[in-house]
């Protein structure tokens, strides 16, 4: 649940040296410093003062995991902001909202795009669109296996897009088709496991209770063998998590019913992170594992013990992982990885669970190159003339290889920063 009254926390001070330097430092220096200097001296006018006058409403500055305080969130999240703010906002000012519409090819005159081809996929009718300034805000290519295949390390089939399911790289296409450069591809912004269930849609799982304690409480994680791989204290850097999960084959969480009790009667082992949940427990979190399990969600299995688990998902290890890291977490010392005592939860009172998971995204960043006017860039460095993109087509500026929550915001953020930008840029032509 989210509350909308704002919490008050004590001054937080971030110098736009000290996050430029950051940012910097994260991605060992392959995003464009002046990208992220622009966007850093900017970001206040545009992402609060501009945004609160048209009307958008922050609760509160948050940080995630171990992250700086500087994710802004929204009244009534996203869906708000679009839908109640900035969509009716440029209706009044004369914008065109088009949906069901393909855009087929970009138009071009003399090195210059002119314009846009259309398709109705509703009748198949095409048309054309002339204009000076084209924008592409098509928002990456996470919903694209090819190109994730293509252009990624990541595995397409552990890969779970928790998106609109949109994000199919066709403004890159375009662009790349009208001699723009590829560039900066391959970073999903991870954030670590998501239930793998093949059966029913994404998204039914993102503020499921069972997905967060699998993914959120620093329970026991175990590969395709049934062997502990990582401090599973990783999920603070939630896109870290997503890297060392990569890392195996499969993975499962393990918890037994002393946890699920524990969870759901008592209190959470630490905040929710990722899942901007704020209630202290999971109250419904053993109605959650009961209808899954009479439903048959092939996701999830119980056994009565541990030995029994293992031979149910060909686990051969996992009975000597549980014995050994029971006697780890007893012991008050975790030898093999370092994790923090108190996040030791025994798995001993049956029945036992095991949740199978995927590697959850929200976006890719990247695949065009933009100069400081969000230009988009030839192969040559080079600006095409008319042609601009934003958002998550333009945001590999600001990346390496892994997305940052050291600086939590720095996506959606961009997305408006970049957004208002070039319509600024724009206008001043």
């Amino acid at each position: 649940m989210i509350h909308s009254c704002k919490r008050k926390h004590a001054d937080y001070h971030l110098t736009k040296e000290a996050a430029l330097n950051e940012e910097l430092n994260y991605s060992h220096y392959k995003a464009d410093t002046n990208t992220w200097k622009q966007y850093i001296d900017g970001s206040a006018d545009i992402i609060i003062k501009w945004l609160k006058d048209l009307g958008v409403e922050y609760f509160d500055v948050e940080p995630l995991g171990s992250g700086a305080r500087t994710w802004h969130l929204f009244k009534c999240r996203g869906d708000a902001v679009i839908n109640k703010v900035l969509a009716p906002k440029a209706k009044e000012n004369g914008a065109d909202i088009v949906t069901s519409t393909e855009v087929t090819k970009l138009i071009t005159e003399n090195g210059a795009v002119t314009g846009v081809e259309l398709k109705n996929l509703e009748n198949n009718e095409v048309s054309t669109v002339n204009g000076k300034h084209i924008i592409l805000a098509t928002g990456g290519y996470l919903n694209n296996k090819k190109l994730i295949a293509d252009y990624t390390n990541y595995d397409a089939n552990q890969l779970i897009p928790v998106n609109s399911n949109k994000n199919t790289g066709d403004g890159l296409s375009l662009a790349w088709n009208a001699g723009a450069q590829r560039y900066a591809m391959g970073m999903a912004m991870l954030f670590g496991g998501y239930i793998k269930d093949p059966y029913r849609p994404i998204y039914v799982y993102r503020y499921d209770e069972l997905n967060g304690a699998a993914n959120q409480q620093l329970l026991l994680w175990v590969n395709e063998t049934g062997k502990r791989f990582v401090n599973e204290e990783v999920v603070d850097n939630f896109a870290e998590a997503g890297n060392a999960l990569f890392t195996q084959n499969e993975f499962y969480t393990i918890l037994d019913q002393a946890t699920v009790d524990h969870l759901q009667n008592d209190s959470l082992y630490k905040p929710m992170g990722t899942y901007d949940y704020h209630d202290t427990k999971l109250p419904h979190l053993q109605e959650e594992i009961d209808d899954e399990l009479a439903k048959n969600a092939k996701y999830l299995t119980k056994a009565d013990n541990i030995e029994e688990l293992a031979k149910k998902l060909n686990l051969p290890d996992l009975p000597a992982t549980v014995k050994h890291y029971n006697e780890q977490a007893h012991a008050g010392k975790d030898e093999d990885f370092g994790m923090n005592a108190k996040f030791m939860i025994p798995v001993e009172k049956g029945p036992v669970y095991a949740i199978k998971q995927g590697v959850g995204a929200f976006c890719n960043m990247g695949g065009l190159k933009i100069n400081l006017d969000n230009q988009v860039l030839d192969l040559d460095g080079a600006p095409i003339k008319g042609l601009y993109a934003v958002g998550n087509d333009a945001a590999g500026m600001l990346i390496g290889d892994t997305y940052g929550p050291n600086m939590p915001g720095t996506k959606a953020g961009y997305c408006f920063f970049s957004g208002k930008h070039v319509a600024d840029v724009i206008s001043e032509k």
